[in-house]
């Protein structure tokens, strides 16, 4: 998939500033004369690649053994050295987030120096061991649940179900964490909210069917849809349905918040909904996408729920001008929001699709003052990461949060899916990866003293 493992590499760059400091006597990180890879370039590769890269780890090849590795040397250094790999498509330097996938520029120059050596493998006994990975980066889940499988033939072109995942729990208990996880890269993205039922209006949640094909902009059938579900309490009422409890994108990884903050009351009996979970174009082969769902138990409950809004497509706030990408032509947008209310952002989830050249959001606050929310000067539509801030980012009433992104509707764009280029719109909201989107989520909670010195990692 796309998770990168972040404590050595965080461990090594600590090392690395420690070495500044006059005081400490910490020798400074250098290349060295000869480099193999059993002694220098396999750490690097399990610090910061393997966690994708090796059997059943989402990448569609594997980097643990120096015959993978040395298949692919100057890739490794070529996507090292222009950071398309580790992949983190936000700039570090305007902002940082927990989890950041950087690799350090010795770390880069190692590896090409590597590379232009000959790849030498190294002494056998100086091979290290292989980490042990974990089945979530979260942690250990209290609970796998498995998603319908879904059949995708070769060649196929976009794909949009509906997906009820139902579960029957023996008391009714609290939730930190809920986390899809994709069987397969060829899940674009998922919409997913919680139906939480009534214990005596629902028999049982496992009835009815568990899939059903719907087109994303076609709401007419969803009514006939969740009967097939079998959503509706036994009296034909429907039970309250909780928005955005388990959403996935490329990238995206399970974020569990401090006790209290964020999470969910889970009720004993109920089920998750994608309501919108879109697979991408399949490739030459026939796939079968095995998907599941990770549930983190909690015995706090969530005494501050977390709050959102969004910018752009579908939200709060207009795209301006509006999102018609003529043939040929670069085109600017931006959509922008004033807030009522002390605000402190948790979250942050920019969404563009094939088209999206750069993306940018900040916030000006009544004072003028620019408050810095997040730079992808390369989008990338293949990562798309919801981005948690260190600590809580407080913005105060009465500022503007602007959201500027660029599209590029040239032949010169490699992702553009037409040659030649053709007029591209949202379609009122259309979410296949041809049309376009422009959205800035923001997941937040009302403002309290003191809120932008917790930490979130």
């Amino acid at each position: 998939m796309k998770q990168i493992c972040n404590t050595a590499l965080l461990a090594s760059t600590i090392a690395v500033l420690a070495s500044c400091n006059g005081g400490n006597k910490t020798p400074q990180k250098t290349v060295p004369d000869v480099v193999t890879f059993t002694e220098h370039v396999a750490p690097i590769l399990y610090n910061n690649c393997t966690v994708c890269h090796r059997p059943y780890g989402g990448a569609h090849f594997s980097l643990i053994s120096y015959d993978d590795a040395r298949r692919t040397a100057a890739s490794i250094a070529y996507s090292a050295k222009t950071r398309i790999m580790p992949p983190w498509p936000a700039d570090p330097h305007y902002t940082e987030f927990i989890g950041q996938r950087i690799m350090d520029s010795v770390d880069i120059a190692i590896l090409e120096k590597w590379v232009k050596e000959g790849a030498p493998e190294g002494p056998k006994d100086k091979m290290p061991l292989l980490p042990q990975y974990p089945a979530s980066l979260a942690g250990r889940p209290d609970m796998r649940i498995p998603v319908v499988p879904v059949f995708l033939k070769a060649n196929s072109p976009d794909k949009f179900l509906l997906i009820k995942v139902p579960y029957e729990l023996p008391a009714d208990t609290f939730a930190a964490l809920i986390e899809f996880v994709p069987g397969s890269g060829n899940v674009h993205h998922v919409n997913g909210d919680m139906v939480k039922y009534d214990f005596d209006k629902k028999k049982t949640t496992l009835g009815g069917v568990y899939c059903v094909t719907m087109e994303p902009t076609d709401t007419t059938k969803l009514v006939e849809a969740f009967r097939k579900l079998d959503l509706p309490n036994d009296d034909g009422s429907y039970p309250i349905l909780q928005k955005s409890v388990v959403n996935y994108l490329p990238g995206a990884i399970g974020q569990k918040y401090p006790d209290g903050i964020g999470g969910y009351f889970l009720p004993r009996k109920g089920a998750f909904i994608f309501n919108d979970i879109h697979y991408g174009f399949t490739g030459k082969d026939d796939v079968t996408d095995t998907s599941y769902i990770n549930i983190f138990f909690s015995k706090i409950p969530p005494n501050r729920p977390m709050q959102e809004f969004q910018l752009g497509t579908l939200g709060a706030a207009p795209v301006e001008p509006d999102m018609i990408i003529l043939p040929n032509t670069v085109k600017p947008i931006m959509s922008r929001l004033k807030i009522a209310e002390d605000i402190s952002v948790v979250t942050i989830n920019p969404h563009m699709h094939l088209l999206g050249k750069s993306f940018k959001a900040y916030a000006v606050a009544p004072t003028g003052d620019t408050i810095r929310l997040i730079s992808i000067p390369r989008w990338d539509f293949n990562w798309q990461y919801f981005y948690t801030f260190k600590k809580m980012v407080k913005i105060p009433a009465h500022s503007t949060i602007y959201a500027e992104g660029v599209y590029d509707n040239t032949k010169n764009n490699l992702n553009n899916p037409f040659s030649p280029p053709q007029i591209i719109t949202d379609r009122n909201g259309s979410m296949k990866a041809t049309d376009e989107m422009f959205q800035f989520i923001v997941s937040y909670l009302p403002y309290k003293p003191g809120d932008e010195n917790i930490s979130l990692e």
